[in-house]
C-alpha cells in the first residue's frame, strides 16, 4: 500500500524509538562521535533533531559556556518562562514545569499587545517580548521574530531585563540569521544556532530538554 515498510510500534514507543534512531544515527548524518558531545548539551541537540527531522543542528547550534546550568537553575527557581509565540507555548510541558512551580508566557495576543504594536509600528512579538520585564522572565525564547530577539538583548543592555538563559532560534530570511549572530557575542548565556533555520519547535524542544535535565537534578 505504502510502498515502504512501516515499522509496527506501539504509540508509547514512538519517541523512545526515535531517539534511539537519532543516536544510531548520528555520527553517520553528522561526522561527529556522540560521545564526544557535553552530555547535557547532546540531549538538547537530540531532542531539537527530533523536533525538527534535521541534523545539521548537531553543527550550527551554539551553547554559551554556562546556558544549560542558567537555564535549570531558573527551572528550578521557578521564575517564568517566555515565549514569543503561542505555538511555542503550547507546546512547552506543562506536566514537567508545574512540579517547579514556574508558568509559561506569552503575550502575543493580549489585545493591549496588538494595540501597542500597531500605535508604535513594531511587530506584535518585538511588543510583547518588551512588555515582558514585568513578568521578571528566568528564560525567554524567541523562534520567529528576529525583533523580538533584538529587543530583548537591547533590555539586556539597558538593564530593564536580567534573564538568566536567552534562547534565540528565530527562523527566516530577514535578520533571522544576524539576530542570532549578534546573540552569539554577548556574555550573558545563551543558546542560538547559525543560519536561516530555527523555529517554535527548535525553542520548545530546548526547553523541553531542559526541563527534563531539571528534574532528573531533582532526583540526585
Amino acid at each position: 500500500m505504502y510502498g515502504e515498510p512501516i515499522q509496527d510500534v506501539a504509540p508509547d514507543q514512538i519517541e523512545r524509538l526515535s531517539f534511539t534512531l537519532i543516536e544510531r544515527e548520528f555520527q553517520t548524518e553528522t561526522g561527529i562521535d556522540p560521545a564526544s558531545i557535553e552530555p547535557s548539551r547532546f540531549r538538547i541537540i537530540q531532542r531539537v533533531i527530533h523536533a525538527t527531522g534535521d541534523f545539521s543542528f548537531a553543527r550550527s547550534l551554539v551553547f554559551h559556556e554556562r546556558a544549560i546550568e542558567a537555564g535549570i537553575e531558573s527551572i528550578r527557581q521557578g521564575r517564568p518562562i517566555v515565549i514569543d509565540v503561542t505555538m511555542g507555548a503550547a507546546g512547552i510541558s506543562r506536566s514537567l514545569l508545574s512540579a517547579f512551580g514556574g508558568s509559561v508566557i506569552c503575550r502575543i495576543n493580549d489585545a493591549e499587545i496588538i494595540d501597542e504594536a500597531r500605535r508604535h509600528g513594531r511587530t506584535r512579538s518585538d511588543t510583547a517580548l518588551r512588555r515582558a520585564a514585568a513578568d521578571d522572565p528566568g528564560i525567554i525564547a524567541v523562534g520567529n521574530a528576529p525583533t523580538a530577539l533584538l529587543a530583548v538583548m537591547e533590555m539586556i543592555a539597558s538593564g530593564e531585563m536580567t534573564p538568566k538563559l536567552v534562547i534565540g532560534v528565530p527562523v527566516g530570511f530577514v535578520n533571522a540569521s544576524e539576530s542570532k549572530e549578534i546573540l552569539m557575542r554577548q556574555r550573558y548565556p545563551f543558546i542560538a544556532n547559525h543560519g536561516r533555520k530555527g523555529g517554535s519547535p527548535v525553542a520548545v524542544a530546548t526547553i523541553n530538554a531542559l526541563l527534563r535535565l531539571a528534574h532528573e537534578q531533582e532526583r540526585l
